[in-house]
């Protein structure tokens, strides 16, 4: 099963490859995994997608924990969250499909952000199903580049990492 933690952790130098050699260490593959500052420039928030089992992940997140450098840790996954990736894809656009393209950008809510006479870039930011569905919808052979940012998360309502 898929599971999303979310961490804060020391802005410090060597922080994030810690976190990373912990999955390493254990044999835990990284789906997904961003991190940036956060209102308090001492903290950074990591939001890692992982898959495993109740067990496994249940280790993790005690194993993190233990980290000095990590400051607070919580598995969102069964817990109200709202979750957003972002996507920039550069695809084929000429003839009909500069019309189709346009027409999918609407009907998904994406932004087309660069235009040239043979390709548009388009930018999608939501949940990576509707990501997914985006991509299928224009076709894998009129992708000429993709770039997505991995998954970011916070909990709903009164939950919050904190100090």
């Amino acid at each position: 099963m898929r599971h999303t933690i979310s961490l804060l952790l020391s802005n410090e130098v060597g922080a994030l490859t810690r976190v990373a050699g912990l999955f390493t260490a254990r044999g835990y593959n990284i789906e997904s995994l961003t991190v940036a500052p956060t209102e308090n420039p001492e903290l950074s928030r990591m939001t890692i997608a992982t898959a495993g089992s109740e067990d496994v992940i249940t280790q993790v997140v005690k194993q993190l924990k233990k980290l000095v450098d990590v400051v607070d840790v919580k598995d969102l996954t069964d817990d109200a969250h709202l979750e957003r990736e972002l996507m920039l894809l550069k695809c084929s656009a000429e003839g009909s499909m500069r019309d189709e393209i346009k027409r999918l950008a609407d009907i998904f809510r994406a932004n087309i952000v660069d235009v040239t006479s043979t390709s548009y870039v388009v930018e999608l930011t939501g949940t990576a199903r509707k990501i997914d569905g985006f991509i299928a919808a224009v076709g894998n052979d009129n992708i000429k580049e993709l770039a997505r940012s991995g998954v970011t998360s916070v909990a709903r309502g009164e939950a919050s990492l904190h100090l």
